[in-house]
């Protein structure tokens, strides 16, 4: 397999098995070979479970072990499906990430929610590698880029989709790992970060009748088609 934008080494998370197979079938392997990581194949994909703790944790764990067998990962990507804000990107569009936001991380009190960053207590906000930002937005120039949100709790009413809005404006998407992901990343300074989404609904209220996942699919596979220069 070859390596994507030239990165030597490249480490993608997703949360569910199915984004999983589908940035391996772009890719163009049906499967992926249990020692992959051990072996130092150029791209390994992992499957960490749904939200910010899980990627952080399921991450680091492959960061650590890879540089542990002398095969440290020069790069990880966030990826996998999300909600995106109308009117900024469309449902089955490409999403890439210039900063990568913990949007619920911080406290609620009488004055509406404070932010860590608000609070001191470090910072809800990790920027993507401006280098692979540059990359990712020349191999995928129909990607919109913007700041993509991480949260624990997806927005699933029209008054808590108004209220993240104002707090970030320029928002382009909403998933549940991104933030996570960077977090361990972080701990390996010569490590490229990046965050990659397709969009499968609207943020807002819930309507799963209107969703469309195997749509936001295609678009995951196409797009590590594309980066592997398939």
């Amino acid at each position: 397999m070859r390596e994507l934008l030239g990165y030597g080494r490249t480490l993608v998370v997703t949360a569910v098995d199915a984004e999983r197979d589908t940035v391996l079938a772009g890719l163009g392997l049906g499967s992926q070979p249990p020692d992959a990581l051990e072996a130092g194949a150029p791209v390994v994909v992992v499957a960490a479970g749904v939200g910010p703790a899980a990627a952080a944790a399921v991450t680091a764990q492959f960061l650590t072990a890879a540089v542990h067998d002398g095969t440290p990962f020069d790069l990880v990507l966030s990826a996998g499906i999300a909600g995106g804000f109308a009117g900024r990107v469309e449902i089955g569009g490409l999403a890439v990430a210039t900063e990568s936001i913990a949007a619920d991380l911080g406290a609620a009190g009488p004055d509406g929610f404070q932010s860590v960053d608000e609070l001191g207590f470090g910072t809800a906000r990790l920027d993507a590698d401006p280098a692979l930002l540059r990359a990712l937005r020349l191999a995928l120039p129909e990607a919109v880029g913007g700041p993509i949100l991480t949260v624990a709790t997806v927005t699933g009413t029209a008054a808590a989709k108004e209220t993240v809005e104002k707090r970030h404006p320029d928002a382009v998407a909403e998933a549940m790992e991104g933030f996570g992901v960077a977090t361990a990343a972080r701990l390996w300074p010569a490590t490229a970060f990046g965050e990659l989404r397709t969009i499968s609904n609207a943020v807002g209220p819930r309507d799963r009748a209107a969703w469309r996942i195997p749509q936001a699919l295609e678009t995951l596979r196409d797009a590590f088609a594309t980066l592997s220069g398939r």
